[in-house]
């Protein structure tokens, strides 16, 4: 019994030494707590743990992705869809992570849902469509500045998917429809306009030089000849046609 005894001992004492350190990764972070006080953050590498008056608490500092699942979310015009966010964040502050919060991850992922239903409510459907860069900084910004007394970064939300049901999906195409019909009358209007500009100009310019109108009348006799009418009409100056009312010929008058 006496031997047994001798041998028990060191065993013992071994196995509280090996419980007593531990080794904490590169990411990781261990909050210690002296006799249930908070005492400091150790690590990485190897830490010394005394059993029964210390006791810690490991912290991943590495970045976490999670879904934010799909939330029904009514916009600022009235229009209900649902939408689901990915958001990256990061403990930066691990004692505030683990004595300002109970549980971090869940306690972000819930304010995650709030927060996405909130910024997204302020603004208009066709924002949610066409501005999300903006919309995934301003739930960033909201999102990042209330968990920033948890110790927890958030560096970025992404918009993942804006569900629409049928009926609005059918109203935007014909508004979408609309819009070019729109802008193509718009082209033709402007076309138009450029066109008569560019003809009064022409006009102009040949009313102030009649040697001009006379070359514009023979690129139209021209034009005339080369198509394959029955009926061709020649312009021909009054004053010829006075002559050859009288009889004469425009020698003869000379």
């Amino acid at each position: 019994m006496f031997e047994i005894g001798w041998l028990t001992a060191p065993l013992l004492i071994l196995a509280l030494l090996a419980y007593s350190f531990r080794i904490l990764r590169e990411y990781e972070r261990g909050v210690v707590f002296m006799l249930g006080r908070f005492w400091k953050v150790k690590g990485p590498g190897l830490v010394l743990v005394i059993p029964g008056v210390q006791q810690m608490v490991r912290v991943d500092l590495r970045t976490v992705v999670f879904d934010v699942p799909s939330q029904d979310v009514i916009s600022r015009d009235n229009v209900s869809v649902k939408v689901n966010a990915v958001v990256y964040f990061r403990v930066v502050d691990p004692a505030k992570s683990i004595l300002q919060v109970e549980d971090f991850m869940n306690a972000t992922s819930q304010l995650a849902q709030t927060t996405l239903r909130s910024v997204l409510g302020k603004h208009e459907m066709d924002e949610m469509l066409a501005e999300r860069e903006k919309l995934n900084l301003d739930i960033q910004k909201s999102l990042d500045a209330q968990t920033d007394a948890w110790g927890i970064k958030v560096s970025n939300v992404e918009i993942k998917h804006v569900d629409i049901n049928e009926s609005m999906v059918r109203a935007i195409a014909k508004q979408a429809e609309a819009e070019r019909e729109r802008r193509a009358k718009v082209i033709h209007a402007e076309g138009e306009l450029q066109a008569s500009e560019k003809l009064l100009a022409a006009a102009e310019i040949l009313s102030r030089n009649p040697q001009a109108m006379q070359l514009r009348y023979l690129q139209t006799l021209a034009g005339i000849a080369g198509d394959k009418t029955n009926t061709i009409v020649f312009p021909v100056p009054g004053e010829f046609m006075d002559l050859l009312t009288r009889g004469k010929t425009p020698q003869e008058k000379a």
